[in-house]
């Protein structure tokens, strides 16, 4: 089973108008409530792959309620942690240009945070739990970290989507898979890259870390994996890409989806390419027709 974990999630109020005038009223005739949050948008590729799974978080209030009604009508199974504050709302305004008011999220009291953390009692061996995500504001820092050692403990794997130090803090417990961008990697061992042999060199301290495997995205000019026998590259699906929103999670998804049926990392790598692929030719989260569509083009290639 693969548990997806949205500590803030979101109902993100999407506003098409044609035109923003600021200081005066802009009306639109165009507006919906999506159910939001990184890990949500793993579990929506995970379904698309027919891929069992269940989302996991906090969700309180009205808005709560729309979002688990919204996961539902897509048949995500999810087990949230009810708690008294609302869930939080973002708002979208997309016009000429796009603007985005992303809200804080809730207070998390210690009873729901010890609700949540009973969860993972549920874990067993071959599980695989991803983290991913902002944290609710009163959320401490190393709230994720402190969720390792419970889901090692069950002999679960984990993945977590995160940079930076918070990044580094997670090695040692051995994430499945980490995949930071090449800025992000860059930013990561502060230096900046001259050649993608010199970014390589960057993503084995990864795996010296103890990360059992790297992928890195390049954007318009595909992806690295780097496992601890292999480096494989996969030049980019050929597409316009229209919405970088989710392209990261359905990567990550596509991975760790493929990963639990094949145990094979390079083809892991391939469906995880192509999903993340598919999602940024699309405004929202691919299909399974739409994935499947981009799959043949990734070709990925052992360089070593």
């Amino acid at each position: 089973m693969i548990y997806t974990v949205t500590v803030n999630p979101a109902l993100d109020y999407v506003m098409q108008p044609q035109k923003v005038i600021p200081g005066t009223v802009n009306r639109t005739q165009d507006a919906t409530f999506l159910a939001g949050g990184k890990g949500i948008n793993v579990s929506q590729i995970l379904n698309q792959l027919r891929i069992e799974n269940t989302a996991w978080g906090f969700i309180g209030g009205f808005t709560g309620k729309e979002l688990v009604r919204q996961l539902n009508q897509r048949r995500i199974v999810n087990d949230f942690v009810t708690i008294k504050d609302l869930t939080r709302v973002n708002v979208k305004v997309h016009a000429e240009q796009e603007t985005e008011i992303n809200a804080a999220g809730p207070v998390i009291a210690p009873a729901e945070v010890a609700a949540f953390e009973d969860r993972f009692s549920d874990l067993q061996t071959g599980d695989i739990v991803v983290l991913s995500g902002s944290l609710a504001p009163n959320l401490s820092v190393d709230f994720y970290q402190k969720l390792l050692p419970l889901i090692k403990k069950a002999g679960a794997e984990f993945v977590i989507d995160t940079t930076g130090q918070a990044l580094l803090d997670t090695l040692s417990y051995g994430p499945l898979v980490v995949k930071p961008n090449h800025h992000e990697l860059a930013e990561i061992f502060n230096t900046t890259f001259n050649s993608d042999q010199e970014m390589l060199i960057c993503a084995r301290k990864l795996l010296d870390g103890g990360a059992q495997n790297v992928m890195v995205s390049l954007a318009a000019k595909g992806g690295y994996l780097i496992t601890r026998e292999h480096v494989y590259h996969a030049p980019a699906a050929v597409g316009t890409a229209v919405n970088s929103v989710g392209a990261g999670d359905s990567m990550i998804a596509g991975f760790v989806g493929s990963y639990v049926e094949s145990g094979n990392p390079k083809e892991s790598f391939r469906v995880g390419m192509a999903c993340g692929a598919a999602t940024a030719f699309t405004k929202d989260i691919a299909t399974k027709s739409q994935i499947d569509a981009v799959l043949p083009q990734i070709k990925v290639e052992q360089i070593s």
